[in-house]
């Protein structure tokens, strides 16, 4: 064997969220994995606050309590117990309360730093993963065995089966000729993080804008993170103010219901689209998350899409390997492949979807969405089916998501 090259049975590439808990969980499922990662080794464990959160649905605390990282991270998470949905300042609105679904939370709100902790630690407690960082993979082939990544120093990384976490823009995607359906929204997410003189009680409140949704997210301490999404010029406008008059916009879309408001942190921006790739899988290659699938953050679905995928990937290789397959053979891949499309097409088209209604300024339309919401929440059945299609509850779950082991 080459100095220069090392061999495993899947190499994950990507080090953001989805691609931690990827290396996380076949690694527990018992396959030698290599993280590859653009950052430096450590990173994580240094970053600072920063502002940005992520939405971890219930079902996606049952995945990661199995791979040991919730306990690292549930002091860091904010219950979600009420989310209000409103269209701008109608009267009418729709109002989800834990309570009707359950004893437990609609969901948690924490940090990414909590999160990307949590996973490097239960990834170092678990063994079977080996960091490569810094890397960038500049090139791949694969054959019947599986794939061969090239690295920007010319070692080479050998696996049975690539597992692609690189974002939306996915190289991986892109050397393996994958086409990917796009549609630019002309929106830009803005996330910011707050603080308030009010307790926010855990309720989460989604208004519908003209320029987009405003997303408010409780979070500990006596905070909320902010996702608002504005159309482009507006965006490019009020990324422009300065801090003092960027709170004002902030404060004048926030409402007073929480008190005075102040910035807790940086503000990011990042332009909104939809990529959904054309297929899941293809030899020796899986894609997992954004580089499967980006949608639009209206729902608040992206972290907890790729730890579906996650644990739908993981429970098809370890079935596979449970009948004398290998990593990348096309049996597991193909399961993979049919169980995700599905859930993912959905979610893709409801987001587009609500995206579309919620931006149309038409009288009569303004009108029919008041009444839907309205009708909804007066719909007891129909609004928990909501409520536990939010939380990842509802269709054929992956047995990490119901609480089993792999």
């Amino acid at each position: 064997m080459p100095a220069m090259e090392r061999r495993f049975d899947i190499a994950v590439v990507g080090g953001g969220l989805s691609g931690m808990t990827a290396a996380l969980a076949l690694a527990r499922a018992g396959f030698s994995v290599a993280a590859i990662e653009r950052g430096e080794p450590g990173r994580v464990l240094a970053d600072a606050f920063d502002g940005r959160a992520s939405s971890v649905a219930y079902g996606s605390r049952l995945v990661l309590e199995a791979l040991g990282a919730w306990e690292r991270m549930a002091s860091h998470a904010q219950p979600i117990l009420e989310i209000r949905v409103s269209d701008r300042d109608a009267p009418l609105f729709l109002h989800y309360d834990h309570a009707d679904v359950g004893d437990h939370p609609l969901g948690w709100i924490v940090e990414n730093r909590f999160i990307r902790r949590a996973l490097a630690a239960a990834v170092a407690e678990t063994g079977g993963v080996e960091v490569v960082a810094p890397a960038e993979v500049v090139a791949m082939t694969r054959d019947d065995a599986g794939a061969a990544l090239t690295l920007g120093d010319g070692a080479r990384i050998v696996c049975r089966l690539a597992v692609a976490c690189d974002g939306k823009a996915s190289p991986l995607r892109a050397m393996a000729g994958i086409p990917a359906w796009r549609r630019a929204y002309g929106q830009t997410a803005i996330v910011c993080t707050v603080r308030h003189e009010r307790p926010h009680r855990g309720v989460a409140h989604e208004r519908f804008l003209p320029g987009g949704p405003f997303a408010i997210l409780p979070l500990p301490g006596g905070m909320s993170s902010l996702v608002w999404t504005e159309r482009d010029a507006i965006a490019r406008r009020v990324l422009e103010l300065d801090r003092e008059r960027f709170l004002e916009e902030v404060a004048w879309r926030f409402g007073d219901f929480l008190g005075a408001l102040e910035l807790a942190g940086p503000v990011w921006s990042h332009p909104v689209g939809l990529v959904l790739a054309a297929r899941l899988t293809d030899r020796g290659l899986a894609l997992v998350g954004d580089a499967a699938h980006a949608i639009h953050p209206i729902a608040g679905q992206g972290y907890n899409l790729g730890v579906r995928d996650v644990a739908v990937l993981a429970e098809a290789l370890v079935d596979g390997r449970r009948l004398g397959l290998g990593a990348g053979d096309g049996g597991p891949l193909e399961a993979y492949a049919r169980r995700r499309r599905a859930d993912a097409m959905a979610f893709v088209c409801v987001t587009d979807g609500l995206n579309r209604l919620f931006s149309n300024r038409l009288a009569p339309v303004v009108l029919a969405r008041g009444l839907g919401l309205a009708a909804v929440d007066r719909l007891p059945p129909l609004k928990r089916l909501f409520m536990r299609h939010a939380m990842g509850t509802v269709g054929r779950l992956p047995r990490l998501m119901r609480g089993e082991a792999l």
